[in-house]
């Protein structure tokens, strides 16, 4: 399945409500970890590390 919208970010945390104010979702907090990518269980928004934008470091 297709992501409903695809947002390029500096971060590997990431927060999303879904957009639209009162008509998207509780907020959520995502972590991609050592990933470059993660999708919104909600709303299905996928979120993509920018280029050159450090992933995590793992622990």
């Amino acid at each position: 399945m297709e992501p409903v919208e695809t947002v390029e970010v500096d971060s590997p945390q990431v927060v999303c409500d879904g957009g639209g104010g009162a008509l998207g979702h509780p907020r959520v907090f995502l972590n991609m970890g050592e990933k470059n990518e993660i999708d919104c269980p909600y709303c299905g928004r996928r979120f993509v590390l920018k280029k050159g934008a450090k992933a995590a470091a793992a622990h």
